[in-house]
């Protein structure tokens, strides 16, 4: 008798290949990525643009009331208490990690819709695509309370969620340095040459868990400092991994690229969880040059496929 077929892959690899030298080479730059499915740059992005925007989010945090008392806001150490009393009557913490009300005075963070553009990362993608780039403008934070209802975010593909072009890209970085016990993100290495996979229930940020029945991959992770990225195509498979520093806040930031070229979701271009209208994120902000940004542009929208998020049974 053969023996049974995994339910999903189990074997872990810490490190990954950092991919700097390569930004001089795009066509190097291209054929690690296609070879790799992700790519990994050290000290990337500014550590100090990072650490200011860390300063804003932990403000707001802590205004809520979710910092400990007397401790310094840019630690992010956690009171597990006021956050189990707001677990209990938000279950917004459940999937966007803080209540609608905060996360609504991060969105209008005008450096939080600033570092998406830094030139850094546009030629990065310039480099990829080989065309004109469009971030997306719904940007997507991450602020892991410890709260009681709160769950690692489980393996899955972005594609489902954002759809449009599948060759769009997420960037994932955190906002302070992310040791692999404080829960950063892990990628399924070779995954991005699947299609789009079925999914099924799940705990965590998105509700969904691709099904990996027989896949035979390995798990890459790594331990981050602030100014790290990774970067990876849509139907890269990734996961976030468990806090086990359960008194810190971590934060991080996922972001999404693609060629100008190419069709969008309509759903990309209005704010994440439709915590706010445009109008009012743009509010109190000292620049205009990136309000409405993509309207200047001639984008080819394309529908949405509801079918990609139907739950089905997984069978391994």
């Amino acid at each position: 008798m053969s023996p049974a077929t995994p339910a999903a892959p189990d074997k872990i690899v810490t490190g990954f290949a950092d991919s700097t030298s390569l930004l001089g080479s795009p066509e190097r730059l291209r054929a690690r990525a296609d070879e790799e499915g992700f790519l990994f740059f050290k000290q990337l992005l500014p550590k100090e643009l990072l650490l200011e925007l860390r300063r804003q989010v932990l403000g707001i945090v802590a205004r809520h009331g979710w910092l400990r008392p007397g401790t310094d806001v840019m630690d992010g150490i956690a009171d597990p208490d006021a956050i189990a009393a707001s677990d209990a009557r938000d279950e917004s913490l459940k999937y966007i990690g803080v209540t609608r009300d905060a996360y609504r005075e991060i969105q209008g963070l005008e450096l939080f819709h600033t570092i998406p553009h830094h030139p850094r990362l546009i030629a990065l993608y310039e480099a990829l695509f080989e065309a004109p780039v469009l971030p997306h403008p719904r940007h997507i934070a991450r602020v892991l309370l410890p709260a009681p209802s709160s769950a690692p975010t489980p393996p899955h593909q972005d594609y489902i969620y954002i759809q449009g072009t599948h060759r769009f890209w997420t960037l994932w970085f955190p906002l302070g340095d992310c040791p692999i016990e404080l829960g950063g993100l892990s990628v399924l290495r070779g995954s991005h040459r699947e299609e789009v996979l079925d999914v099924t229930g799940a705990a965590g940020a998105g509700g969904k868990e691709a099904i990996l029945c027989g896949k035979d991959y390995s798990w890459v992770q790594d331990d981050y400092e602030c100014g790290d990225v990774l970067t990876f195509p849509s139907h890269m498979v990734h996961k976030g991994l468990p806090n086990r520093k359960r008194e810190r806040v971590r934060l991080s930031l996922d972001l999404r690229y693609q060629s100008a070229d190419d069709e969008i979701e309509e759903k990309s271009l209005v704010p994440h969880m439709d915590v706010a209208a445009w109008e009012e994120i743009y509010a109190g902000w000292k620049n205009d040059r990136l309000k409405y940004y993509w309207k200047s542009r001639d984008l080819r929208l394309s529908p949405w496929d509801a079918s990609l998020m139907q739950n089905k049974e997984k069978i391994c």
